[in-house]
């Protein structure tokens, strides 16, 4: 087995979350309706981007490269592969994870799609209005599947939202052959119920063939993967089809299955729920570089209950602190 580079390869969809405040009437006027998503197309997306004030804050996101960053916040070697065109949001993108560490080589797209893009308007009252334009992250293809990046990981993990676009699920299947090529882990989160209700047959036979080593899922993903409303009956479906399955819970904590042994560890205390964002991609975060280390199924989990008690404490989907020394602090570091 060759040397790692990175401890966790992520693979997902690169979106720049766009956020401003907008006075009264501008949601109204634009014809959304408060508080929804809503997909939009390039037009739209161009249209809308010009509408924002100049007091935008423009984050990068995207589930799987939230988990990237979590990794390296972590103290892991991170990487991220992912689509964004040759635009400046796709500029924006970039510097932001070589800014945090995340190693990101992915070739840009160019004369085709805009970089996808969220942009979420703030209304007085603090709803938030989401149009989405998914763009350039959907045109991921198996040529951007690097055979010596994914050899490198460790562990290879991918976001079910990716699952989608057909030449995107080329690429996910085409990177899980290369990590067990290279007798590595793949692993991939069910990441939405409606992804789940979507794509439920292929995502079973995904599990089932061993195309996938680790699951990630929260309880209602999971009783969706199943049909049954009885989470008991989920995972013991889960531990006969996966031989790992990783489970979060919410306040309840989260739980690993493994070889048919459950591992139970409670959430972390926080002060005040501000936004779930992004929880599910720091679990997965501090859960995968665990495994990556070699630490205990109790230990990971517990690092990847920590990294998600820091994100849902503040606004945006990834941390604001190192998650190093919060780790260390819990005895949880390495």
């Amino acid at each position: 087995m060759s040397h790692t580079r990175f401890d966790v390869l992520t693979i997902g969809n690169a979106i720049v979350d766009i956020i401003a405040p907008v006075e009264a009437g501008f949601i109204e006027r634009e014809g959304m309706s408060e508080g929804i998503m809503h997909l939009i197309d390039t037009d739209r997306a161009e249209e809308l981007y010009g509408k924002m004030p100049l007091t935008r804050q423009q984050i990068s996101g995207g589930s799987a490269a939230n988990t990237a960053a979590g990794v390296a916040s972590l103290g892991g070697r991170a990487a991220f592969v992912g689509k964004v065109a040759d635009d400046p949001l796709g500029d924006v993108f970039e510097s932001d994870l070589d800014a945090i560490g995340v190693h990101y080589a992915t070739s840009r797209l160019k004369n085709g799609a805009l970089t996808a893009r969220s942009m979420i308007f703030l209304s007085e009252d603090g709803e938030r209005t989401m149009n989405t334009y998914l763009g350039a992250c959907h045109q991921l293809t198996e040529a951007d599947i690097r055979p010596d990046e994914i050899g490198a990981a460790s562990i290879t993990y991918m976001e079910g939202f990716l699952w989608d676009p057909v030449e995107a699920k080329k690429a996910f299947v085409l990177a899980a052959h290369y990590a067990h090529k290279n007798e590595r882990a793949a692993a991939f989160t069910l990441s939405d119920p409606f992804c789940v209700d979507r794509y439920r047959a292929e995502f079973l036979d995904l599990i089932r063939s061993k195309t996938i080593d680790y699951v990630f899922a929260n309880v209602h993903e999971l009783k969706s993967l199943y049909q049954t409303d009885d989470l008991g009956e989920a995972v013991r479906e889960i531990a006969k089809d996966a031989e790992l399955a990783a489970i979060t819970m919410g306040a309840d904590g989260a739980m690993a299955v493994y070889n048919g042994e459950i591992t139970s560890v409670p959430a972390f205390p926080v002060g005040k729920v501000v936004d779930a964002t992004g929880a599910g991609d720091l679990f997965a975060s501090g859960f995968l570089l665990g495994m990556a280390r070699g630490q205990t199924m109790e230990s990971a989990l517990k690092t990847g209950c920590l990294a998600a008690s820091e994100v849902i404490s503040h606004i945006g989907a990834r941390p604001l602190v190192e998650l190093t020394g919060l780790a260390e602090a819990h005895g949880l570091a390495g």
